[in-house]
């Protein structure tokens, strides 16, 4: 049983699915932040009688997701003003949350599942009394876009519930919420920003949502400052497309050039796609998402996202192509496989793919990640990494490229006497501040993993390519001098994650999150059972007990409702449940898994939907 620790006097931190802090006042009491609402359960503790009062720093789950009981028990709920439908009006936003083809970065999924009445908003800058406690709101986004952290006076010393905007000296409890569109990381920026604020308030005190109080505010927030800077310098600009397209009517015409004198490079198209030419007039593709695109609508609903085979006539003319035999993706995002479906049904084109992405691309509502295409992609032939495959006179090798997305590989070939790999979207140099740097293209949402960029430039020296392309930026001979850029690149990023994050306390690597569902969207009749794989991680670095509870709709059953696994340090387990749900069908209801390590509540780390039809005859 979780114990109260008394931080300064009348305050105290509950470690909870998050820290749920509690200021008392007599026999009455305010919390900041709430967790699973077990701190309900212990209020005679502290000869607490009620808590008239909750203030929530932000809408996360592992915050929130006791807010029902609160509600019920007629507690007063005030929530930061920017994030107020993510409370009262979560159930409209998971109807209406982009899952297909999702560009939108922002960790708005880790809501609640069902949605809680709220008293008001905090008013930001603004001081306001709360019980009997007297704190001013101040808007520090950084974790999420509407975080706000609460500031109070007592016995002449300033303390800042800064719910997660820091964890500790140098580190904050997340880098991947920090990405709000994707290939940014704003929330970096928003964080310094939000930092430089707190400290003309002069706090003695940092009280974060996790990790202990922090004694040496100063000192936290400037280190965190200072690695935030260094890591955003490693980042390219947020805008990643970009095309340089000379006059209309000779961009159309003439959409190829030629890299060597058997390799292509579509200019016209989004990402960049490239062709093999055999001797025979057979091509291998490597890529094929949005042909002839001299720019996107910004939305990414289906009907703004057309593929088309506009430059297939230019290959057959110029070229001499008398076939597409196969296509290959780099990796799984829709602007490299949108056209897949349709060069098979148009071209009779097989779809190759590597072992680690034709599942991703075959069933793509399997998983919860941004830029699926809509509709699954049969894969007719499965690359195992590693192997040579020969096509007609060309040997290639695909090797695992994790970084930009753990669904991706490098294709390595020798064409024209010149070694050539294929590295989709991984990586470009660029100039920042007038000087040369390596921008890495990572998203957390990605499966991005801390020393990632460190394998793949590992990689490169393997390969040892005279030539490399991309899917965004021209080809570029590659140079020792290059290769040793990327390695640094990578190592600077490693560090960096390593030194912001709390690895060495709770390790749930460079994404944040401790568990996930599969499927992550599930199809199911009423009246039948489906079946989800939980994946969950020791984040500890010794032996400890995880524990999986479900979590499903009223009137659903669930078999079992838990699951124990004693697991290694930092091991990783699949734990599987099976779901009955209601007689009545429903568009994507909520699942999810409460999550404890060691005895250590993580709340409900990972959600899952379910679409429950009814069939009439």
């Amino acid at each position: 049983m979780p114990e109260f620790s008394e931080v300064v006097p009348n305050v105290f931190m509950l470690d909870d699915s998050c820290n749920v802090y509690l200021l008392r006042d007599g026999f009455q009491a305010v919390a900041i932040d709430f967790g699973s609402g077990s701190v309900l359960d212990l209020l005679d503790a502290l000869e607490v009688r009620s808590v008239t009062d909750i203030l929530m720093t932000h809408h996360h789950r592992d915050q929130a997701q006791g807010l029902g009981r609160a509600f019920e028990l007629g507690i007063r709920i005030w929530v930061p003003p920017v994030e107020r439908e993510l409370f009262e009006s979560v159930n409209e936003h998971w109807q209406s949350r982009t899952l297909d083809n999702n560009y939108d970065l922002l960790e708005d999924k880790f809501s609640l599942l069902e949605s809680v009445p709220v008293t008001g908003t905090a008013q930001e800058y603004a001081r306001r009394k709360y019980g009997g406690w007297e704190l001013f709101t101040l808007p520090t986004p950084g974790h999420t876009v509407g975080s706000v952290s609460y500031l109070a006076e007592l016995d002449g010393r300033r303390l800042a519930f800064v719910g997660d905007l820091i964890y500790g000296v140098g580190k904050v409890w997340s880098l991947a919420s920090m990405q709000w569109t994707y290939g940014g990381l704003e929330g970096a920026a928003a964080t310094i920003a939000s930092l430089r604020g707190l400290r003309e308030f002069a706090p003695d005190v940092l009280l974060p949502s996790h990790g202990l109080p922090i004694q040496e505010p100063l000192e936290a927030i400037e280190q965190v400052s200072e690695r935030l800077q260094e890591l955003l310098m490693h980042r390219p600009s947020s805008r990643l497309y970009h095309l340089e397209a000379p006059e209309l009517a000779e961009w159309t015409e003439h959409p190829y050039e030629r890299v060597t004198e058997h390799l292509l490079t579509n200019r016209t198209s989004q990402a960049i796609s490239y062709v093999l030419l055999s001797k025979d007039g057979a091509a291998l593709m490597f890529d094929y998402g949005y042909d002839m695109c001299p720019g996107r609508a910004t939305t990414t609903a289906r009907y703004a996202r057309r593929p088309w085979l506009a430059s297939l006539e230019a290959l057959r003319r110029d070229y001499g192509v008398s076939r597409i035999e196969a296509v290959i993706p780099t990796h799984y995002h829709d602007d490299h496989v949108a056209g897949f479906n349709l060069l098979r049904e148009s071209q009779v084109t097989e779809v190759w793919a590597g072992e680690n992405i034709a599942p991703v691309i075959s069933d793509p509502r399997r998983f919860d990640l941004p830029c699926l295409w809509f509709d699954p992609i049969r894969v007719d032939r499965v690359l195992p990494l590693g192997e040579e495959i020969r096509w007609h006179e060309y040997e290639l090798t695909l090797h695992e490229l994790s970084g930009h997305t753990l669904y991706a590989v490098a294709i390595a070939f020798d064409v024209d006497g010149q070694r050539v790999v294929a590295t989709g979207d991984q990586q470009d140099g660029g100039w920042r501040c007038g000087e040369q740097s390596e921008l890495l293209n990572y998203q957390y949402m990605n499966g991005f993993r801390i020393d990632d960029f460190v394998k793949s430039a590992e990689l490169y020296r393997e390969i040892s390519p005279d030539l490399m392309i991309s899917g965004h930026w021209a080809p570029r001979a590659v140079t020792g001098d290059y290769l040793d850029a990327l390695l640094d690149a990578g190592q600077n990023v490693a560090r960096l994650h390593r030194e912001l994050l709390p690895l060495d306390d709770v390790n749930f690597g460079a994404r944040g999150v401790g568990a996930r569902i599969e499927p992550y969207r599930s199809l199911v009749e009423a009246g039948s059972r489906c079946s989800v794989m939980v994946t969950m991680v020791n984040p500890f670095g010794r032996r400890a007990e995880l524990r999986g509870v479900m979590v499903v709709p009223g009137g659903w059953q669930c078999t079992p409702t838990e699951r124990r696994r004693d697991t290694e340090p930092n091991e990783m387990v699949k734990l599987e449940f099976t779901i009955q749900p209601g007689p009545s069908s429903v568009r994507r209801a909520r699942i999810a898994v409460n999550m404890t390590a060691g005895g250590v509540r993580f709340g409900q780390q990972a959600e899952g939907l379910v679409d429950v039809v009814v069939h009439t005859s």
